[in-house]
């Protein structure tokens, strides 16, 4: 232990004052650091986020894509399959597909400039 030094009056809060200030920088720089480790792991941490993020939103859209695909080939295929049953009525019956086809237009155009 070492021996305290005897001050006087005058010079006793002055240097504890000084002390005090001296401890008070010293926790300062010390919480300064420790704020700038805390962002550094944040920062690292938001990044880990945002690349899962990325794979996930990566895996999402490749599954819709192929999905959309088998779709799109699904509709074709049934469209192809129909298409001559379609041709065939078409030809059976050409007026009754003209007045089909003039009542649909009928309905859609009332629906469409309906206000």
């Amino acid at each position: 232990m070492r021996a305290r030094k005897k001050m006087s009056k005058s010079e006793a809060p002055s240097s504890s004052l000084g002390a005090l200030r001296s401890d008070l920088n010293a926790l300062r720089a010390e919480v300064k650091d420790a704020a700038g480790e805390v962002g550094d792991v944040a920062g690292n941490r938001a990044a880990a986020v945002m690349r899962s993020a990325e794979g996930v939103a990566e895996r999402a859209f490749c599954l819709v894509e192929e999905t959309s695909k088998e779709w799109q080939n699904d509709a074709e295929g049934w469209t192809n399959d129909h298409l001559a049953s379609a041709r065939e009525s078409v030809r059976s019956q050409p007026l009754y597909s003209i007045m089909l086809a003039v009542g649909a237009g009928v309905l859609l155009g009332a629906f469409f400039l309906r206000r």
